[in-house]
């Protein structure tokens, strides 16, 4: 990708957008005290580098959802190749090579109704997988575009008008509204870049560019629409992350699940089942950075009886299905 400085304004841009995707440019403008022509040079920068994009996505209810990740053990060598054979898949969503190209960790999405045995099946059959660790997520801490952590030059308050208030997300009980051509180009559209105008996906669907507003709204207020940032995060000056997979007493699950979550380095943290019990992705600007953290933070904390660490080598897929090219 293109080699592009970051500065404090594109960090805090960068926090803006975490809060809402599709905040207009004058409303982050007011915000970060500065010209919508600027915030908007910034962004296009960025977005062109490849260094960020906003993604729209639809909210994964657990009902009938593969609420899975595998953690696959390949031979030396050969992880790269199974981390890009992962991510071309439709049925999976992030995708990340991890300890040095000998495990690939990945999440999957769509139907989970035919059970963990169905989801396997599916995966690409390869000599140079000799082991696959299937974890399902049982409770998450924190995770998404509001754990940015990590990356916050803002204070809380600054950037809290920009929040979207969204009603309680249905319960996985409830029937979902049955979708519409509307909806799905929607969702095609802000898959692939989450800032799409309303006039375009429109022009695309044949519906109104008012319609198009009042659904994305209708979708954005229920929670069942909600923008994530695919960020590549060395350009913003984090080249150290690494997954934790701790073994943690049940009793003691709640409260060091919530800890984690606290730390700004936590970007994601969810209980799991599996050999370990909660899992949790943290970034950091160096390995210095990280083992500091590992030592003085995770290492503090009471109830914490095992931690594996996996370094992050390289993500290859993030939140949204829809892949685009580097830059």
């Amino acid at each position: 990708m293109e080699s592009i400085t970051v500065d404090d304004l594109d960090r805090q841009l960068t926090q803006c957008l975490g809060v809402d995707g599709r905040a207009s440019f004058s409303a982050i403008a007011d915000v970060l005290g500065v010209s919508d022509q600027t915030v908007a040079r910034r962004y296009r920068r960025l977005r062109s580098a490849g260094a960020m994009r906003v993604v729209g996505l639809k909210y994964p209810k657990s009902a009938g959802y593969a609420n899975w990740f595998l953690r696959l053990r390949c031979v030396p060598g050969s992880g790269e190749a199974i981390a890009a054979a992962l991510a071309q898949r439709s049925d999976t969503a992030w995708v990340q090579l991890l300890s040095g190209d000998t495990e690939v960790l990945c999440s999957l999405r769509g139907d989970a109704s035919d059970g963990t045995e169905s989801l396997l099946t599916r995966l690409p059959r390869s000599g140079r997988i000799v082991a696959v660790t299937a974890y399902s997520r049982l409770h998450m801490f924190t995770g998404g575009p509001d754990a940015l952590g990590f990356m916050d030059v803002l204070p809380a308050a600054r950037v809290e008008p920009l929040r979207v208030a969204v009603r309680p997300r249905p319960r996985p009980t409830e029937p979902e509204e049955a979708a519409s051509d509307l909806d799905a180009a929607l969702f095609s559209a802000l898959a692939l870049d989450g800032r799409t105008p309303y006039a375009d996906i429109a022009a695309a669907s044949s519906y109104s560019e008012t319609t198009v507003r009042r659904r994305m709204e209708q979708l954005r207020e229920t929670g069942l629409l909600y923008f994530d940032l695919e960020l590549d995060m060395p350009t913003f000056g984090f080249r150290s992350s690494a997954w934790l997979f701790l073994s943690v007493p049940p009793s003691h699950l709640a409260d060091v699940g919530s800890a984690l979550a606290k730390f700004p380095e936590v970007a994601y943290v969810t209980a799991t089942t599996g050999p370990a019990n909660l899992a949790a992705c943290a970034v950091c600007r160096d390995e210095e950075s990280l083992y500091e953290f590992l030592t003085a933070r995770v290492g503090a904390l009471p109830g914490v009886e095992r931690v594996e660490t996996a370094p992050i080598i390289r993500t290859v897929k993030q939140a949204s299905p829809v892949m685009v090219p580097r830059p």
